[in-house]
């Protein structure tokens, strides 16, 4: 009996860890998924797509624009309740609350005050949680518990016109954030665990952009848009690698989160189009070199997504497009507004493509093809929503006005 005992707890081990693997892979720790690039991992297509999809549970969080993070079998929510901003520890089965945090917090005001809520997605890691209050509130808690770890506001009642956009970045036990407002902020890195504050690069502050992390040769840079500029900074000690001008021109803002793809950066804005660099060494210093721009296309609040050489995206005019990256060249634009002001999320969902405008209508569409292909179109909401769905499995969860929701594709 030994061997067949000594097989079953080794088929056992076996399945925990394949379990545990598949957990992993399909977590959505941060803004855009595991690598913040907007590529879902173990999505299963249906053989058929429904013409709707099948609501698991539904929970009212509050108000905001944040994409929930999902770790394991746990969904971390940032949101508005009342008075306060509210991080939630909700189960992913059935939406039931674990946990709360709350922080005392004035509502957005002025021509933000409809949106009243964070727009800012946690970022989870090595068993905490970092949020972002719309008011610049930065806060480290424990992912068991929800017990704050540190909470730091290094810019007080200094934000964005439009108050804080930017989401948190977990990299090498250092917690990366773009912090303060015009002409007074800094991007800056604390220890995850204590909130010491261990570099800042303060010659701009934020606009609303994110910030992403590439490797050029044995450098680990972390990049993104500042509030007038593109920029590489030195993971290890914020030092600043390199620099482009990228100043807002009207009603614009620095607020798509960069594409990179090993030494090449992508980035883009309304008003100014897509520009592509590559980032090279010479001797002790790094330079940005123009590989193609393409003035005739743009993003304002969407950030696009690489696949197979492509970007796909919803552009300044709401519309989906998408383009050769490395040419810069337009493959296809599709002429169908999807909602109003160009808000919206496009994800890699690998055989087929999601997008989710304003509009609250969940786009499936064929990647690869030279012209828009629609595959499926499924109404999610009857709000508008704004905050990145998440994906995994065959779940979508996805953040409407107020309320968190599960639906299954089945």
């Amino acid at each position: 009996m030994q061997a067949p005992s000594r097989w079953i707890r080794t088929v056992a081990t076996g399945l925990s860890v394949l379990t545990a693997a598949l957990a992993l892979a399909q977590d959505w720790p941060q803004w855009r998924g595991g690598n913040r690039d907007g590529k879902v991992a173990g999505f299963k297509v249906p053989a058929t797509w429904p013409t709707a999809l099948t609501q698991k549970w539904k929970v009212t969080v509050g108000a905001g624009d944040a994409t929930p993070a999902l770790v394991g079998d746990r969904l971390y929510v940032s949101a508005r309740q009342g008075d306060a901003e509210v991080a939630l520890c909700l189960s992913a089965a059935d939406g039931k609350e674990l946990w709360r945090d709350t922080c005392a917090a004035p509502p957005a005001a002025g021509p933000a005050g409809s949106h009243a809520g964070p727009r800012s997605s946690p970022a989870v890691a090595d068993g905490k949680v970092v949020t972002l209050g719309l008011n610049g509130v930065l806060s480290c808690l424990d992912a068991a518990t929800g017990k704050v770890v540190w909470r730091k506001d290094p810019f007080p009642k200094v934000t964005p016109k439009f108050y804080t956009a930017m989401s948190p970045l977990i990299v090498d036990g250092l917690c990366v954030a773009h912090l303060g407002g015009p002409g007074n902020g800094a991007l800056m890195a604390l220890d995850l665990a204590s909130g010491e504050i261990k570099w800042q690069w303060t010659a701009e502050g934020p606009d609303y952009a994110s910030p992403v992390v590439t490797t050029v040769g044995d450098s680990k840079q972390i990049v993104t848009l500042s509030e007038k500029s593109v920029v590489g900074i030195a993971v290890a000690d914020g030092k600043l690698l390199w620099q482009l001008p990228f100043v807002p021109q009207g009603r614009s803002y620095n607020s798509a989160t960069p594409v990179v793809d090993g030494a090449t950066v992508i980035f883009a804005a309304a008003g100014r189009g897509f520009f592509a660099v590559k980032i090279e060494r010479q001797g002790d210093a790094f330079v940005a070199k123009e590989v193609w721009k393409n003035p005739a296309v743009a993003v304002q609040f969407s950030s696009p997504v690489l696949k197979d050489g492509m970007l796909y995206g919803i552009s300044d005019r709401s519309t989906l497009f998408c383009l050769n990256a490395q040419t810069g060249e337009a493959v296809w634009t599709d002429a169908t507004p999807r909602g109003r002001g160009s808000f919206g999320s496009v994800l890699d969902a690998g055989a087929v493509m999601l997008a989710l405008p304003s509009t609250s209508e969940l786009l499936v569409f064929k990647p690869g093809t030279k012209e828009y292909s629609e595959i499926a179109k499924l109404k999610l909401a009857d709000s508008p929503t704004y905050a990145h769905p998440v994906v995994a499995g065959n779940r979508i969860f996805m953040k409407d006005a107020d309320a968190l929701i599960m639906w299954l594709v089945e």
